[in-house]
């Protein structure tokens, strides 16, 4: 796979029409199993709490994560007791494992570790993430909140919730390779609820991002946006160029250094040539932590929805038959 297949996704090219049969191979299969756990064929479990699902229906970043902190606070809010299962992208566990704010990145994932900073309840990262919704069960959760678990039909859920990008939204609407969708484009019309982070189209919810400070990565430290001037950008995220465009908005010079997703960073990742600022997304500093070097700054960013749809979604918490 292109390090920036989006790129190509953006409008159907060469690229795209020569993956068009792997696409349309793709895209069938993904309806065939669906369907296979709508007729019964594959099992679906059922929890005795309500399950929410969060998730995309393209690859990419989406803005997924500081949307589910959302939801969690007010959840919280609302007297309930949430906690977030996901599989805990980039890390090596096989097993059902409790999160919290120190744990390995690298064993968990930089989103489960960033979870477990900020959210109200219990994190467990899980490649079976009916295990790890049952573990929070056990653990006194009374709503679940699924993290990335659109496709994951095993795990039963009461709400479906998808985030897109308003800006990529689904390309040229092809799945995968061809295209950057996970399902077909008439999946996003199906969810109980449609977020888009930016420009929202009829039936969408708006979500935006908002932080205006940066923090000293492993430190105290803070600076605002503002008071820098240039900076490298470093982002190991799903779309990289919505951060850099972020720090610009704010009038920085930006020396852009785009990672993968997931990227395990090493201390010659982030050699420059010059002795600027270091400033990268929280989701990258989790990671960067361990690295010991000084210089490094992260932006944290909250979401910033309707609060309507909150209330939306809290008189729907009631399990499908």
């Amino acid at each position: 796979m292109l390090s920036d297949p989006w790129r190509h996704w953006a409008a159907t090219g060469l690229w795209s029409r020569v993956l068009w049969p792997m696409s349309v191979l793709y895209c069938a299969l993904a309806i065939l199993r669906r369907r296979l756990y709508t007729v019964g064929v594959c099992t679906v479990q059922r929890l005795p709490v309500p399950v929410i699902v969060v998730g995309n229906v393209t690859v990419g970043g989406t803005g997924k994560t500081p949307f589910v902190l959302w939801l969690c606070a007010r959840l919280s809010a609302a007297g309930l007791r949430p906690g977030i299962v996901l599989r805990g992208y980039g890390g090596r566990n096989r097993g059902v494992l409790r999160v919290d704010a120190h744990s390995d990145p690298g064993c968990v994932g930089d989103e489960a570790v960033l979870l477990a900073r900020h959210a109200p309840g219990p994190v467990i990262a899980a490649r079976d993430r009916v295990a790890g919704a049952q573990a929070l069960v056990e653990a006194g959760c009374d709503v679940i909140v699924a993290d990335d678990g659109l496709q994951h039909y095993r795990l039963g859920r009461c709400l479906e919730i998808g985030i897109l990008d308003g800006v990529r939204r689904f390309g040229n609407g092809l799945c995968l390779p061809g295209g950057p969708l996970r399902e077909p484009r008439t999946r996003w019309d199906r969810l109980d609820f449609r977020v888009t982070q930016g420009q929202a189209a009829a039936g969408e919810w708006a979500m935006g991002l908002a932080g205006d400070r940066a923090y000293a990565v492993g430190g105290h430290a803070e600076v605002g946006l503002a008071d820098l001037r240039r900076v490298h950008a470093v982002a190991g995220i799903g779309h990289p160029q919505r951060f850099f465009r972020a720090l610009e908005g704010w009038g920085l010079e930006v020396i852009a250094h785009p990672f993968p997703d997931h990227h395990r960073y090493s201390a010659e990742d982030l050699q420059f040539d010059t002795d600027d600022p270091v400033v990268m997304t929280e989701k990258d500093a989790v990671k960067c932590e361990s690295l010991g070097r000084s210089g490094l700054w992260y932006v944290p960013v909250r979401a910033v929805v309707d609060e309507e749809l909150a209330r939306r979604i809290l008189a729907r918490l009631k399990p499908r038959s």
